[in-house]
């Protein structure tokens, strides 16, 4: 297996995901075999009504973390599709870069289950929580 580099990361999302993800300008802070790190800089503009990010946006960069985690896991990007993705919304979240840590729980040939753990300023108090599979196509 050969590792991704943070470059090769960023070209596949420039590339690959939709415009209305790349919106939330995300930076890939680590991806390896064991662990997918992306950020969404904080933006009023993923903010809800009072002030605290949006459900949708912390949804979307933990799916998206999923990805770059199997990418890691792989050593490759390859096509997949979510088949499930479970949030908890631990904790309200405000004024602060959104962190995704994601990883692989259990890689499948065909089925790939990991876990994100998402925070807002303190890494160590999660402000959410997600579970998702994915179909390698």
């Amino acid at each position: 297996m050969s590792d991704i580099s943070i470059a090769e990361a960023e070209i596949h999302l420039k590339a690959h995901l939709p415009p209305w993800v790349l919106d939330l300008a995300i930076i890939i802070d680590r991806i390896d075999n064991e662990v997918a790190i992306l950020r969404a800089p904080f933006s009023p503009r993923l903010n809800r009504h009072g002030g605290t990010i949006c459900g949708q946006a912390i949804m979307t960069l933990a799916d998206t973390a999923m990805i770059f985690a199997i990418a890691g896991c792989l050593g490759e990007f390859k096509p997949m599709t979510t088949v499930s993705q479970t949030s908890s919304f631990l904790r309200p979240a405000a004024e602060a870069d959104l962190v995704a840590k994601a990883h692989i729980i259990k890689p499948g040939r065909t089925i790939m289950y990991g876990e994100v753990n998402l925070f807002a300023g303190d890494m160590n108090k999660p402000i959410a929580h997600a579970t998702s599979s994915y179909m390698m196509l």
